[in-house]
């Protein structure tokens, strides 16, 4: 009989800012990554008001990660260095290997109703930091949506649930991103392979996500599991959503410096040199 994972620790969000100006809620970042490697942070942008989102993320560099955005509501226009340019909106993906450097922006569009999405970083290993940047472009439609149990439904953006395959496809970390909506009371026991790190972060609703754990977590709260098989969560009475991503561990060190992650520190010096002496773009072909 496998084991049931637990919960490891639960965080709260937080308010931040970043970009130009963006006000956001960070569910983790720096501080956490010894807890969710391959993970690096996980940012929650959602406003009604345009004021909060409009300055945007301008042209800004990345080396070293991959970085996923998901939206659920609203649009954001990408551009970058590699002369690629689109509009992400509801239910839309962007998965960005930033590998040995890209230059790119994020804007919102102003608009009616409110603006919401995710960002989330992922590690790359030192065997593929400075691999060619690509992208892969998911739009909602090519993203299957399974009925995992009874009254919960689950959009499969990458890896593998039920028989159903996310569009996202041949990432390093083997990692596996749903968006799961949970009806009243509903229960849901998703398995995974153990060594993997999973957490969970609650968009709306609430719920209980450990058989031996009686708190009730609600939205804007991060759920790290430990190690293990399979999960019992069970959706509280007004229902649950939540994003379950899960990844396999690099093991490596971290050398953090804004937008670009490495191993070392004289990594790191020779990023930001070369992005000030205009070298930091490499030519993968």
């Amino acid at each position: 009989m496998g084991s049931k994972r637990q919960i490891a620790k639960v965080l709260r969000s937080k308010p931040t800012i970043e970009g130009a100006g963006v006000r956001l809620k960070r569910a983790f970042g720096y501080p956490e990554v010894p807890l969710l490697d391959p993970f690096l942070l996980l940012d929650d942008f959602h406003s009604e008001d345009p004021n909060d989102y409009i300055a945007g993320f301008p042209w800004h560099p990345h080396r070293g990660i991959e970085t996923v955005t998901y939206m659920l509501q609203g649009e954001v226009e990408q551009g970058d260095s590699l002369d690629n340019q689109g509009t992400i909106g509801a239910g839309d993906t962007q998965w960005m290997t930033a590998g040995s450097g890209i230059v790119h922006q994020e804007m919102p569009r102003r608009q009616e109703g409110a603006l919401q999405g995710f960002q989330l970083w992922v590690n790359l290993p030192a065997s593929h930091k400075m691999m060619p940047p690509r992208y892969q472009e998911v739009k909602r439609a090519a993203v299957p949506t399974v009925e995992a149990a009874p009254g919960v439904s689950v959009k499969v953006i990458c890896g593998e649930i039920e028989g159903a395959r996310g569009p996202v496809r041949d990432i390093i970390a083997e990692p596996k991103y749903f968006d799961v909506t949970m009806a009243p009371q509903s229960s849901f026991s998703p398995a995974g392979e153990p060594g993997h790190k999973v957490f969970a972060y609650i968009i709306a609703g609430a719920g209980f996500f450990a058989d031996e754990e009686p708190e009730l977590l609600k939205e804007e709260h991060l759920v790290i599991f430990g190690d293990g098989d399979s999960l019992d969560i069970l959706a509280g009475e007004t229902g649950l959503r939540f994003l379950l991503i899960s990844g396999k561990p690099i093991g490596e060190p971290v050398a953090w410096r804004g937008p670009i992650v490495m191993n070392t520190q004289a990594e790191l010096m020779t990023a930001f040199q070369e992005y000030e002496n205009g070298t930091f773009i490499k030519n993968n072909d």
